[in-house]
């Protein structure tokens, strides 16, 4: 084992917490830029020798709970295993570079320089802040530590996804993997310092996850059919839908084709056909509503509810940017809280223009006798309600 350095640092004992924790500070905000983790070892001495310290859960639970008992924030990411180093037994804690920098203990940024920690100085400080901001990312591009290719479905990008994303005569000509394709197009992203340089993105996982609510629980969309006008009325059908976003919004189409009723005009000299709901419309309602909900702290799916007289669609996740509760809705006016993903439902041809989704719905419904949807517009979700043609 090495000893002391900007990486390793070695503790007799668990006697003084306060010092475990400001190596775990100092580690998390990796001021050399080495991108690997720090490790510490409770239960060695300094010059690498046995401190014979019983290594026992209790021991084990203790040190687990210094990432998130408020004494270190951002919180860290960190792991605790007991090992058996050189014939010790020992505790180790493995520190993640923190993704964003300055970490403080107490409210002191901690940082190595060489093997000893030193609290950060104002200069030192703005670096870690450039740090953070270089690497603040939309949440739609963040990587899952937890999933690995095999979490995505290579056939699904291969058959479907690339082909629509890419010009056949580029594909022909292109010489790049697999992984450097779907990096190229935001399904994954590269991440330095870690075992596996590529990680399914959020957008990645959405798009073409085999399971996609296993990591972002509200990737799904409810339905629910009511035979009547209020919740309390009897359900005539209900449904989960899961799966990728290339899959599942054709399947809700499946499920609006089969719940729209057509009455059909037989004494008119031309066959006229009368739906309750133009499929447009609803459609790019709840493409929209795929599209602008919040993936990242809402665990709620997208709902459709159908009633007698009226459609409802509500996502998770209120106005975002420069769309507000007072404009929502006016023509010119979008922004977009997941970007790639709306970039991913382009290629996918389910949005052929950004920011007309509405006014193409209003028109649909306009046409064929619908009132104009209304909009109930709060700050932790959008509701939009949809008129049956009289």
């Amino acid at each position: 084992m090495d000893k002391e350095s900007d990486r390793v640092e070695c503790k007799e004992s668990d006697s003084d917490p306060g010092k475990i924790r400001e190596a775990v500070c100092a580690f998390a905000n990796d001021m050399p830029g080495h991108n690997r983790p720090g490790v510490i070892f409770v239960g060695i001495k300094d010059d690498g020798s046995c401190a014979n310290l019983e290594i026992n859960d209790k021991l084990l639970l203790k040190l687990s709970d210094m990432r998130s008992d408020g004494n270190i924030l951002p919180i860290p990411r960190m792991d605790v295993q007991k090992r058996r180093i050189n014939g010790c037994e020992a505790a180790v804690i493995i520190v993640h570079p923190s993704w964003y920098p300055p970490v403080r203990y107490n409210g002191r940024t901690r940082i190595r320089v060489g093997p000893r920690r030193a609290t950060a100085t104002l200069e030192e400080e703005q670096r870690l802040s450039e740090k953070r901001r270089a690497k603040d990312i939309p949440y739609d591009l963040h990587p899952f530590f937890g999933a690995s290719l095999d979490d995505l479905d290579i056939d699904l990008f291969k058959c479907v996804y690339l082909p629509c994303a890419v010009a056949p005569e580029i594909i022909r000509e292109n010489r790049r993997t697999v992984e450097e394709q779907m990096l190229s197009l935001h399904l994954l992203s590269r991440i330095d310092g870690v075992a596996l340089p590529f990680l399914p993105s959020v957008t990645g996982i959405l798009m073409i996850g085999k399971s996609p609510a296993d990591y972002v629980p509200g990737a799904y969309v409810q339905f629910l059919r009511i035979d009547g006008v209020e919740l309390s009325d009897p359900i005539a059908d209900q449904n989960q839908i899961h799966g990728p976003l290339s899959e599942l919004i054709l399947r809700i189409d499946d499920i609006f084709r089969a719940n729209i009723h057509i009455k059909t005009d037989i004494h008119s000299s031309i066959e006229l056909r009368y739906p309750d709901y133009p499929l447009n419309a609803l459609q790019q309602l709840l493409r929209n509503a795929v599209m602008h909900r919040n993936y990242e702290t809402s665990n709620a799916p997208v709902r459709i509810t159908w009633f007698s007289d009226r459609v409802e669609i509500q996502n998770p996740g209120g106005p975002y940017g420069q769309c507000t509760v007072s404009n929502f809705g006016k023509p010119g006016i979008t922004d977009y809280r997941n970007q790639f993903v709306a970039s991913a439902m382009r290629n996918l041809g389910f949005v052929q223009q950004f920011g007309v989704g509405i006014q193409v719905a209003r028109k649909a419904l306009k046409d064929n006798g619908n009132p104009d949807p209304v909009f109930d517009v709060q700050d932790n979700h959008v509701l939009v309600i949809v008129g049956r043609r009289p």
